[in-house]
């Protein structure tokens, strides 16, 4: 109803016809319906509606739009009348007055929700006749009508009121139309962008088999640029929704061509979706043909287009993680959780009930085949046992050393039990093909090799023997594999490449046959070296070439993935540029805030690296966290406690913790960063690095402007969780002091929160059997609130109370001794704010205990005596807790009389 005003400044009479003399606004509370009802004249409402939703008078006929949904819950419950009410909304739809139709089309989701809540007895009427008025006004000639249209449509999706026939059948034809090469112009734009919303609520095969070829063909519309830019911004969303395979085959040869686009505008949106297309494509695709097209971009000559690229730069790196090499997986509610290792120090082997399967290749300390450092993905939950092994399936058990599979860092090994039932809840089982048994194969070879060394030392020492030479050094039987070896283990694994493990382990082997391979042309070369030394005493100029060419060889093999990580996770190019978004001169070039954007990304990237390679991002950081700008240090501060996730313990306590510390004495705007987060940091740290920040806690009581109250509220709130960090005594001899402070605070709502920070502390000392110091902290309690000269105290101590007999903080035979007197003596405070809490304990908590309910309790007749008191107060409050029934929350009148 807003804007009516509008029209009585025109003076219209009109408003007579209503049958009432003021219509007045939207705020006056008056219905829009009012001219329903009975007035001079003898029509029925029905006849009324007619009159003025076809009058000559525009304003009549926009008063009747307006008021569509009352209208309609008025005749609802008479279905021949709301037949009628929906034909006439049907004829109104065709009114010629724009400002009509669209008050119409504002009104259209409502009655559309009305419809839905009533579909038992109107289940075709929105189908029947709303459908066809949002599809019409699609159309519409004026621009208004359609805008409004493609609102109530996107609402109408949204809220999941539309059928999927609705719209494959009405709605996608209409945009299929509209977005013919010979559309009209404005009537294009508009059909794309309104189909690339609608995307995203549509389902899969609708978008595959109506949508995609006409978007591929919008990409490539030479005619619009605006075409081309509304599909290049959300080109992500059609990636999202159709796959990787129609990605790769269809939409990627659209995507390299608007990133070449000759305007920076529509290169622009490709750098900014960058990362959604990434995540819909294979690893290979992504590596090969992705990195080379956002270095172009990176190195674009329009500074909008580097400016969107390098902040996009850091989440396209992350679509490279690969939890197998950072150990880490994402929970459902965005957690980061270690996934739990398998130890590579001892044997496993697989047991089950039908059959036995090998699922780890470990022969011993020296092993052929090293497993990767984390080898477990838990898909179904990450912070129990994991679901399946990377070489094999999830039946495996562990042998008698008592090694478990999938034993968490720092836990106790997994029971028989536990794995039994990882065995019978894993799903794994079901679709993966078993693999090769190669367990006694690989010993086999290992024996072989093991027999041919031995005898071949007996017969190097028999010809050596009197001779006078030195003895052969004995060769160790567990020695490294030889080449002939690994290439056996290979050929037993080629069967099984379509399994993602399994190509893991054999680039793992094969970066070690060529080690082995590596190695022996080295002892080859080495010995050639020595017998041509023996001859002339200095090496040929052949010979020299080839020992250069294994020393090249050697720092290609110091840069393969297995021993240097960096270069098998991302590209080198992608790192190299990342790194340089802290230079000075790309803050010039660029964009001045980069190094926000490079900080606000550094832990995806951290995470994609793995801890192991955090030694290629650590200057980077400690170069951010010492930037000038507030703000790139803020953003550190709060993803600190994630990048220790990523890091681990050990890096956390020898990298983090001294920026950690550095950010405690920083501005506030940086402070509150590591304060929302302190409890996920702490609990990382070791016991004894934890406790060297009990006497920094109290720093946070000082703040660089007193009014920041809600810096104290977060600091309380990060207390209670803090607790059950420390010990008792700590938290008596530390956290105590804090407690009590922030419970003084002049803010309410800090005191508030401080009042549980106080129960929770209470709960500590009991649930460790401290009483004494207990009883020391509820003596300190009672002097400090309940006797305290403030009505503002005694109320707190009241609210505690009830606090603590609520959360069952210690035993109630204690809480009667040390705590009941002091609060029945406040039962009369002259302040009624006090009585009103105090009554609410006692009704409400003490007196639902059944310690206390019991006839024959020591303090049955003084509580019995205290509720008489307050039920006669003279305060209305105070007489209502005091009655109040805390069972059916509502007043015991009975107890009034």
């Amino acid at each position: 109803m807003a804007g009516l005003s509008l029209y009585f400044e025109d003076g219209h009479d009109d408003l007579d016809d209503f049958g009432f003399d003021d219509y007045g606004s939207e705020c006056d509370g008056i219905r829009i319906t009012a001219f329903l009802d009975a007035g001079q004249d003898n029509l029925t409402p029905l006849g009324r509606l007619e009159k003025y939703a076809f009058s000559e008078n525009v304003f009549n006929r926009q008063i009747v739009a307006r008021g569509l949904l009352d209208v309609l819950r008025e005749f609802s419950d008479n279905e021949n009348d709301f037949i009628s009410v929906m034909e006439t909304v049907a004829r109104m739809s065709e009114d010629g007055e724009p400002t009509v139709r669209a008050e119409l089309m504002e009104q259209v989701p409502n009655i559309a929700m009305f419809l839905h809540e009533n579909r038992p007895n109107f289940p075709e009427a929105f189908s029947r006749y709303l459908v066809p008025i949002v599809v019409r006004y699609l159309t519409d000639p004026n621009n208004q009508v359609r805008k409004t249209s493609q609102a109530a449509l996107l609402v109408l999706l949204e809220q999941g009121l539309m059928s999927k026939a609705d719209m494959e059948g009405r709605v996608c034809p209409v945009l299929l139309e509209l977005t013919e090469p010979s559309s009209d112009d404005d009537y294009k734009i508009e059909a794309v962008a309104i189909m690339c919303k609608l995307v995203t609520m549509l389902t899969k095969d609708t978008v595959e088999h109506l949508l995609l070829l006409r978007f591929c063909e919008l990409c490539s519309d030479v005619r619009l640029f605006q075409v081309r830019k509304v599909c290049a911004a959300n080109f992500g969303e059609f990636c999202s929704i159709v796959g990787q395979e129609a990605t790769e085959k269809l939409l990627m040869p659209k995507f390299f061509d608007l990133c070449s686009d000759s305007l920076w505008g529509i290169r622009k949106a490709c750098a900014e979706c960058f990362m959604v297309v990434s995540n819909c494509t294979s690893p290979e695709v992504r590596r090969t043909k992705l990195s080379p097209l956002f270095i172009n971009l990176i190195s674009d000559q329009s500074r909008w287009v580097r400016q969107a690229a390098f902040q996009s730069l850091g989440r396209f790196i992350s679509t490279f993680a690969n939890p197998s090499i950072t150990g880490l997986n994402f929970c459902e509610d965005g957690t980061l959780h270690e996934i739990p290792k398998i130890s590579s120090e001892h044997k496993v082997t697989t047991s089950n009930s039908s059959n036995s399967r090998n699922s780890f290749i470990d022969g011993s300390p020296d092993s052929l085949i090293q497993p990767r450092s984390e080898q477990l993905q838990s898909t179904s939950d990450l912070t129990g046992p994991p679901s399946h092994h990377p070489e094999g399936n999830s039946s495996t058990q562990p042998k008698e050393d008592g090694i478990s599979l999938g034993q968490p860092k720092h836990s106790a090994p997994l029971s028989r039990q536990q794995m039994d039932d990882c065995t019978v809840f894993n799903s794994f089982n079901f679709w993966r093909s078993p693999l090769p048994d190669i367990t006694q194969d690989l010993q086999l070879l290992q024996e072989e090799e093991r027999d041919e060394v031995i005898e071949k030392q007996d017969e190097t020492m028999r010809d050596t023997e009197g001779e006078g030479k030195e003895d052969v050094p004995s060769l160790d039987a567990q020695g490294p594999a030889t080449s002939s070896q690994i290439q056996k283990v290979l050929d037993c694994l080629q069967p099984h490449l379509d399994d993602p493990d399994v190509q893991a382990q054999v680039k793992v082997l094969s970066a070690a046959l060529k080690a082995a391979q590596l190695e022996s042309q080295r002892e080859d070369a080495d010995e050639s070296v020595s017998e041509s030394n023996g001859s002339t005493g200095s090496p040929t100029s052949d010979e020299l070439s080839a020992m250069s060419e294994l020393s090249l060889t050697d720092a290609q093999i110091s840069d393969s993935p297995s021993s240097s990580p960096v270069l098998n996770v991302i590209p080198q190019q992608l790192l190299d540029q990342y790194l340089s978004m802290t230079d000075p001169a790309r803050a010039q070039t660029v964009d001045t805030e980069i190094a926000k954007h490079c900080a606000f990304s550094l832990p995806g990237v951290a995470l994609t690296l793995g801890r192991q390679n955090w030694h290629c991002l650590k200057d980077t950081y400690e170069t951010l966290a010492t930037d000038v700008q507030w703000k790139v240090r803020r953003t550190l501060a709060f993803s600190i406690h994630e990048l220790a996730v990523i890091l681990g313990d050990q890096l956390t306590a020898a990298d983090l913790v001294p920026i950690f510390n550095c950010f405690l004495k920083d501005l506030d705007e940086v402070r509150i960063g590591v304060l929302k987060h302190l409890y996920d940091f702490l609990k990382l740290l070791h016991a004894d690095k934890r406790r060297e920040y009990l006497y920094q806690l109290q720093e946070f009581m000082v703040t660089d402007n007193s009014r920041n109250w809600r810096f104290r509220y977060e600091l309380a709130e990060q207390l209670i969780l803090i607790i059950e960090l420390y010990s008792h005594n700590d938290v008596y001899d530390y956290l105590r002091q804090i407690a009590l402070n922030l419970c003084s605070d002049k803010v309410s709502e800090v005191r508030w929160i401080s009042y549980k920070l106080v129960v929770e502390i209470l709960q500590k000392l009991y649930a460790c059997e401290a009483h004494d110091l207990g009883l020391n902290f509820i003596n300190e309690l009672i002097m400090r609130f309940c006797h305290c000269s403030k009505w503002v105290g005694r109320q707190a101590f009241a609210f505690i109370c009830q606090a603590i007999v609520e959360e069952d903080c210690m035993p109630m035979d204690q809480f009667a001794l040390h705590l009941l007197p002091s609060l029945l003596s406040l039962s009369s405070d002259p302040v009624p704010n006090v009585r009103v809490l105090v009554a609410k304990a006692l009704r409400q908590s003490v007196l639902e205990k059944p310690y206390f309910k019991d006839p024959g309790s020591a303090y049955s007749d003084e509580l019995e005596e205290a509720l008489s008191e307050l039920r006669m107060d003279k305060d209305r409050d105070v007489q209502f807790f005091s009655t109040m029934d805390p069972n059916r929350n509502v007043m015991d009148t009975s107890a009034l009389i």
